[in-house]
């Protein structure tokens, strides 16, 4: 029972961070004058990936030879599935409770050209990654391959910063709540938003550690094999401060903050991250991973066609992920994977 409260508690602290975390945020835009896009593709997305990025890293380089190389590659290809699936099933549950305050629903205000631009670079980046599996495990192709992704994904923050299109939506002052860290200052100093980021950061990952080490507590007390806690409840633990953001930029009507915050987090997940268990494992995946991949692409495949035909989002496109994430639960849960 200890353990189970204390796993609230760590919700609690999550939450809490990802609240200024998100306020921090959002006045950095307006500080440095960057759009929407910018603040949730980038920084929001790279800021919030930090706790599901610390598993697989630890995993690899601490664990077992053979035990650390599966979690931490069950962790890598973990993270993706849970943003193309449940975090976008989450974002469209959003939508939809806030569609009283929304004249325009079920059309999502998201910005088209920057959720097009994330979910190429994801699914290109991606498939590459995944592609490396297939092509042998030799240090210089795996080398190759991992820096073209590290190298790509530099250009893709770089076309970010510049906002390449002319819908960009500037952060206003009118749309910010006052900063936590100052809030009767209505232009607060860089230091202080700084300070408030980072102070935030280490509540979501000291909140995502607690989380995760109850999550592995629990599950061995029920007899969870490790591949489960690798593949889908480290992810699930770690990709929480994503899904609170999200639900707290949906609230205030800024999507193209709340979904560039799950895009662009996959942008970070596909490249930087299965760059690393690249070069760090013997990057072999197996079934049920290959699996994951395959339910992550149909997921992002369908928002992308829709805003590519359509030129815009539904919510409904995005609850489709929830049932992915469910098939590949129940496909688990009853061994056929």
């Amino acid at each position: 029972m200890f353990n189970w409260i204390l796993l609230l508690v760590a919700l609690g602290i999550i939450l809490l961070g990802a609240t200024v975390f998100t306020n921090g945020l959002e006045w950095f835009g307006k500080k440095m004058n960057l759009s929407d896009g910018a603040v949730g593709s980038i920084f929001a997305a790279i800021g919030t990936a930090l706790p599901e990025t610390l598993v697989p890293i630890v995993a690899i380089m601490f664990g077992t030879p053979e035990a650390g190389h599966k979690i931490g590659v069950g962790a890598i290809i973990g993270a993706p599935f849970m943003l193309g699936t449940l975090a976008f099933f989450i974002s469209g549950l959003a939508v939809i409770w806030n569609r009283k305050k929304r004249d325009d629903y079920p059309v999502m205000r998201v910005d088209t050209v920057v959720m097009r631009r994330d979910m190429e670079y994801f699914m290109v980046l991606y498939a590459v990654a995944i592609a490396a599996s297939f092509l042998g495990g030799h240090p210089v192709v795996k080398t190759f391959i991992a820096m073209a992704l590290f190298l790509t994904y530099g250009g893709y923050v770089l076309k970010t910063l510049r906002c390449e299109n002319d819908s960009c939506h500037i952060v206003e002052e009118a749309d910010l709540d006052p900063c936590y860290f100052a809030p009767k200052s209505h232009d607060p100093k860089m230091a202080i938003i700084g300070l408030q980021v980072l102070s935030s950061l280490m509540l979501i990952v000291w909140g995502s550690y607690i989380f995760v080490e109850k999550v592995q507590i629990i599950s061995v007390q029920l007899g969870i094999s490790p591949f489960i806690l690798a593949l889908i409840i480290a992810p699930i633990a770690t990709e929480l401060p994503e899904k609170f953001n999200s639900v707290i930029w949906i609230g205030k009507g800024k999507d193209t903050l709340a979904i560039g915050n799950v895009t662009g987090a996959m942008v970070f997940q596909g490249s930087i991250i299965t760059a690393i268990g690249i070069l760090m494992t013997d990057w072999h995946l197996n079934t049920a991973a290959l699996l994951t991949v395959g339910l992550t692409f149909a997921s992002v495949g369908m928002a992308y066609l829709q805003i590519r035909i359509k030129k815009h989002l539904t919510p409904g496109t995005l609850l489709v992920g929830g049932a992915f994430y469910f098939m590949f639960l129940v496909l688990i849960f009853i061994g056929k994977i």
